[in-house]
């Protein structure tokens, strides 16, 4: 009997290769979109690769996507909450319109998602909630602040249904925590400042041009959505399932400033930052 495996934010990136990565190992793969007929059409060719609209903003969407997949599987074994998206602005200089959507995808989002998920990874007999987070979610980084309290957030709500999700429903737990990736996210967020005005005439532009000039010039070769897809591969199968998984060794070491280091201000953070970019 083949195993399912529904994905959030599936139609590129990590998502989109991990949907692609588990159906060519033969799972059933619900993959989350709010493109659907593009999405199938570009990857037909996959028959156990199903596109399903799921937009995580809407508990109704959510809800909708999930009792399709009941009528049609009666059950997931595993749930992977991976829609996102990357912010750059101070906090002085977001609107509070930006940041609830941060917050609305990052983190409601995962919530709208485990909520209408958990009723078919429960009728599993050894399910497993997996969400993307980033190293941004255990280190905070100068104008990532919104950015990283969304992700520090779902790090401290799967953290907190660990302690009993185990335990009470036989769901293994685990965040999934990338550093660098070469997918088009990095140039999304760049993006958008470039579109909502680019660096701003204020206080903060010294070192925003300081921080943005360092992530241009940095050496780190960022890891690919498939190598991190072969991770999770290998996490579904692992005994016992870690709480937490960093995808690459530049993830893993980056981490290791949280533990060795204690910068005090922005000058600090920045020369942690370009020691780990080799600049």
């Amino acid at each position: 009997m083949s195993k399912i495996i529904a994905i959030t934010g599936a139609s590129s990136g990590i998502g989109l290769a991990t949907a692609q990565k588990f159906a060519e190992l033969g799972w059933t793969v619900y993959a989350g979109t709010r493109h659907v007929e593009r999405d199938q059409a570009l990857h037909a060719k996959q028959a156990n690769l199903h596109f399903i609209e799921m937009e995580v903003t809407s508990p109704a969407s959510m809800d909708k996507a999930f009792a399709e997949i009941d009528r049609s599987e009666g059950r997931i074994d595993v749930l992977f909450c991976n829609a996102g998206f990357g912010f750059l602005r101070a906090l002085g200089q977001a609107t509070m319109e930006e940041i609830h959507q941060v917050f609305d995808t990052n983190v409601y989002g995962v919530m709208h998602t485990i909520r209408a998920g958990l009723p078919l990874l429960r009728k599993s007999a050894s399910g497993h909630l997996i969400a993307t987070t980033s190293v941004g979610g255990l280190v905070g980084q100068p104008f990532n602040e919104i950015y990283c309290a969304a992700k520090f957030a779902v790090e401290g709500l799967l953290e907190s249904l660990a302690t009993y999700y185990k335990p009470t429903f036989n769901i293994d737990v685990t965040l999934l925590e990338p550093g660098a990736i070469a997918t088009n996210f990095n140039s999304t967020v760049l993006g958008h400042v470039q579109q909502t005005g680019g660096i701003l005439e204020d206080e903060y532009k010294p070192m925003l041009t300081q921080y943005m000039d360092a992530f241009a010039k940095r050496n780190v070769v960022p890891q690919t959505s498939e190598s991190v897809a072969d991770v999770m591969a290998k996490l579904v199968d692992m005994e016992p399932k870690p709480l937490r998984i960093r995808t690459s060794e530049a993830a893993d070491t980056f981490v290791q400033y949280k533990v060795s280091q204690d910068p005090t201000g922005l000058d600090g953070m920045l020369n942690t930052r370009k020691q780990h970019l080799n600049l």
